[in-house]
């Protein structure tokens, strides 16, 4: 009897012990069955490896969507053969829309040594791309690096971050950040801190990522505050419980011994301050809208039991480039995180915006919330 016939009858009758002598022969089923299973086997392929991805391009306007970079080569336009064509609902609404050629822009890299690439934007439109807010040129190209930042038509139309797979993440920032946040380009810097963009793993949903190095909040070199893990997870909680339309949302706090992580909503109009310089004056509507806004916001903070104790056109973010647009009020709070004396010392070093009575006790307290007050009429009086 073949194998064949053995593996045949042994299924017939339901398929004996693996073990069991086959009858009549010297050979055990183990090795009668071994030949349907390498002729299965030969059936099987090997699932390809998926291609590297060298590159990837993050949306900063809300019309575009990420791009993994695998190929050599892309190519970006409204050209529905483009390898990123703009012929998605949400870029066609886009006022920038028709200043988009068929053909805007192209990215590709060029081998320099076996592992090392550079790439490059080259600029083939006839309004104009703009890297990190210059314009490239038509037919033009510019060396691409980490965290550059693309504008089509106008530089103020951004539309994606450029990162560097093959870029050395920093770590010297913290493994839950790391894990949960790719931070990109900086997108400022003040007397509290740095700001950058950041997108979260995975959804590349964009947030703005405040730096606070405790290093500020010092007097006499030591930190004013207690390093208490459950006190800074309740304030944690507290801060992202927080909802108005006129008040920054908190969406995390990563609070390491020497740095202060604050994830926040990312609001792209810019500060009020620049505006207010840009314009030298607002028109009494205008005004008048933006500071009932900041009216109620800084009344909802009260509520709450906040004293923002820091306002001024530089804490207060607009919505967009238009003149009627919503504020949102930020740097609140700090105080919670780095000790009441040690940021009010601080702030003490731009006294423009503060009360008399903060300036007079050093920021030592015996003032209240009132002082918030004081700082909305010097706001309003710059206008």
């Amino acid at each position: 009897m073949s194998a064949k016939d053995q593996t045949q009858q042994q299924q017939q009758h339901g398929g004996s012990s693996s073990y069991s002598s086959s009858a009549g022969t010297g050979t055990s089923s183990m090795e009668t069955l071994g030949t349907q299973d390498v002729i299965d086997g030969d059936h099987y392929e090997e699932e390809p490896e998926a291609e590297p991805i060298w590159g990837r391009l993050f949306p900063v306007g809300s019309a575009f969507t990420s791009l993994d970079l695998i190929q050599e080569e892309y190519r970006f336009g409204r050209d529905s053969k483009a390898d990123y064509s703009f012929d998605s609902p949400a870029i066609k609404k886009s006022m920038y829309f028709q200043a988009y050629s068929k053909n805007h822009f192209r990215i590709f890299r060029e081998k320099v040594s076996d592992s090392c690439y550079n790439v490059f934007l080259e600029d083939t439109s006839s309004n104009g791309t703009f890297l990190n807010g210059d314009k490239v040129g038509k037919h033009k190209k510019q060396l691409l690096r980490n965290n550059d930042e693309v504008a089509l038509a106008m530089k103020k139309n951004k539309a994606f971050v450029f990162m560097d797979m093959n870029a050395n993440e920093d770590m010297s920032l913290p493994e839950e950040l790391r894990r949960k946040y790719t931070l990109s380009r900086f997108l400022g810097k003040g007397a509290c801190g740095e700001v950058r963009l950041a997108f979260t793993k995975g959804t590349c949903h964009k947030f703005a990522v405040k730096i606070v190095s405790k290093k500020v909040f010092t007097i006499g070199g030591r930190n004013q505050r207690a390093l208490d893990p459950e006190r800074i997870f309740g304030e944690v909680q507290i801060m992202k419980g927080l909802k108005h339309p006129c008040i920054i949302k908190i969406e995390d706090v990563i609070d390491t011994e020497d740095t202060l992580y604050i994830v926040l909503e990312l609001v792209e109009g810019g500060e009020l301050f620049d505006r207010v310089v840009s314009l030298g004056r607002f028109t009494e509507p205008v005004a008048k809208l933006l500071f009932y806004q900041m009216l109620v916001a800084v009344k909802y903070l009260h509520e709450q039991g906040i004293t923002h104790r820091d306002l001024k056109p530089e804490n207060v973010l607009l919505g967009s480039d238009e003149m009627e647009t919503i504020i949102k009020v930020t740097d609140f709070g700090l105080s919670k995180f780095v000790g009441e004396n040690s940021l009010m010392k601080t702030l003490c070093g731009t006294p423009s915006y503060l009360a008399p009575e903060v300036l007079r006790t050093a920021g030592m307290g015996g003032y209240t919330k009132a002082v918030d007050c004081w700082s909305l009429g010097v706001i309003l009086f710059v206008w």
